[in-house]
């Protein structure tokens, strides 16, 4: 598949998701950090959503905003959570 097939809205929102697996230094309203170890355009987009930091430091890690991080919350339990029936 090539890439602009891709449906980058959904690699985004699982990226996110994905992304809170890897926080910590949780800050209740301040949001919470967690590491970069992820495609760099995704990165770049998550930014341009505003659900975290400019990811193009030095640093290892990026902060997810108060919004990306209930966010990624709410999409980790969309998608990965086991629902009782």
């Amino acid at each position: 598949m090539k890439t602009e097939e891709y449906d980058w809205n959904k690699v985004d929102e699982l990226t996110l998701a994905l992304m809170h697996l890897v926080t910590w230094q949780r800050l209740e309203g301040h949001g919470a950090r967690a590491w970069k170890g992820f495609e760099w355009c995704t990165l770049a987009r998550l930014n341009e959503k505003g659900w975290i930091s400019d990811p193009e430091t030095k640093a290892k890690s990026v902060v997810m905003t108060e919004e990306g991080f209930k966010k990624a919350e709410e999409l980790f339990n969309k998608h990965f959570a086991k629902h009782s029936k």
